[in-house]
């Protein structure tokens, strides 16, 4: 990726040096946090000036701050895209793209396994006569049928949530673009050193930067990448009246934790190899859902569209009594149980609970599946872990 000067950026260099210049800040090599909740003004004239054009100017931080602006520089660049807005959680970003991008009488299409909160958010917007259709297809083709000549935003992620199903973005963007309509995905499983949507013709990128790019558990935050004309107007819209503004504490601690992404993501993938070696030999697993394991067409697509793997999968076992998979989860010693994903901490977590047969089927996922997040700890400890609480459901 080239910036403006021409010079060749790495994705690496990206999250170490972009958009820092510490002759600002007195030599020193991190960028300050600026903890302010507002800039004042020599003259009124100026502050009528800075007022006029809020989105490149210092004014208020529920709009722009210097820390945070910094990292939605790295992050529009890692994307390849021309803008980016960072908000208070994943949710935040997504909420204030879809508030604004759409309106009474549109028509959102969501496409398989979304993000289950974008799911029930979007459903939601049905009391403002949005309509929303959430379908599950196999092939991204199969997709036109679905939309309809309102059909404004169709939000998808490939890797998908839970199953992590590829599609094919190329015909997503195609079909889209047939129908004037805008396509929205979710990147935060691949990140952007592994997958870059907007290169493919992508409208709109998703991140929760509470995952891999804060990387240690102690952040929330989103962010929004795509062409300026629509980061301004869900800068104007829905970032400035929904209020999820990030604080610049936590803008410098994701600017922290992309210096250490590339390194992360090397490491975890060696732990993936290292787990998934272990569960294809387990009698207890029926399917590891993760591109290691792709055969046929998603391996096809897995090796078009990803660079790289990061460390999120699922398994489905050969069993989906409730008491088995809970028994996998209770038996574990270094994974933990919770949600969220992208930390230092290893994490499992089970979709049946046990009482939600009917949101199970309706999300086409399996009772026996199990979602496991493979954190920094060595990977032979998180692989014995995983056999011995599989090895006590053996029957």
């Amino acid at each position: 990726m080239k910036n403006m000067n021409g010079r060749e950026w790495k994705d690496a260099a990206i999250c170490q040096h972009y958009f820092e210049d510490n002759s600002n800040y007195y030599g020193a090599v991190t960028p300050p946090i600026v903890q302010t909740t507002l800039f004042t003004f020599d003259t009124f004239d100026a502050f009528i000036e800075a007022s006029n054009h809020e989105r490149e100017n210092h004014l208020y931080c529920r709009g722009v701050n210097p820390t945070t602006e910094i990292l939605e520089k790295k992050l529009a660049m890692l994307e390849c895209g021309e803008q980016a807005k960072v908000f208070g959680s994943g949710m935040g970003a997504i909420s204030a793209t879809l508030f604004t991008l759409l309106a009474a009488g549109d028509h959102i299409l969501l496409v398989n396994n979304v993000y289950g909160p974008a799911t029930i958010y979007s459903k939601t917007l049905e009391k403002f006569h949005v309509e929303c259709t959430n379908v599950f297809v196999r092939d991204a083709e199969e997709i036109e049928q679905y939309v309809k000549p309102n059909t404004k935003i169709i939000y998808y992620e490939s890797p998908s949530t839970q199953m992590m199903y590829m599609l094919d973005i190329d015909t997503i963007v195609d079909i889209a673009r047939r129908h004037h309509a805008l396509t929205m995905t979710d990147n935060t499983w691949s990140t952007p050193f592994y997958q870059k949507p907007l290169t493919r013709g992508v409208d709109i990128v998703i991140h929760s930067c509470t995952k891999y790019i804060g990387g240690h558990s102690d952040v929330m935050a989103g962010a929004v990448i795509s062409r300026h004309e629509i980061v301004d107007r869900i800068f104007e819209i829905g970032h400035q009246f929904h209020g999820a503004a990030i604080g610049p504490f936590e803008a410098w601690l994701l600017i922290r934790g992309l210096r250490s992404l590339e390194a992360r993501l090397e490491h975890q993938a060696r732990t993936t190899q290292t787990v998934v070696d272990m569960l294809k030999n387990h009698p207890m697993v029926k399917t590891i859902n993760h591109p290691l394991c792709f055969t046929g067409k998603q391996k096809e697509l897995a090796d078009q569209y990803l660079t790289g793997y990061t460390s999120l999968l699922s398994i489905d076992l050969n069993t989906e009594a409730f008491e088995d998979v809970r028994s996998v989860a209770d038996a574990c010693e270094v994974f933990q149980i919770g949600v969220s994903w992208g930390g230092f901490e290893s994490l499992i977590l089970p979709q049946n609970h046990g009482d939600n047969d009917a949101y199970l089927k309706e999300a086409h996922i399996p009772g026996g599946l199990i979602r496991i997040y493979l954190g920094m700890e060595p990977a032979e400890d998180l692989a014995a872990d995983l056999k011995q609480a599989l090895d006590k459901i053996m029957k």
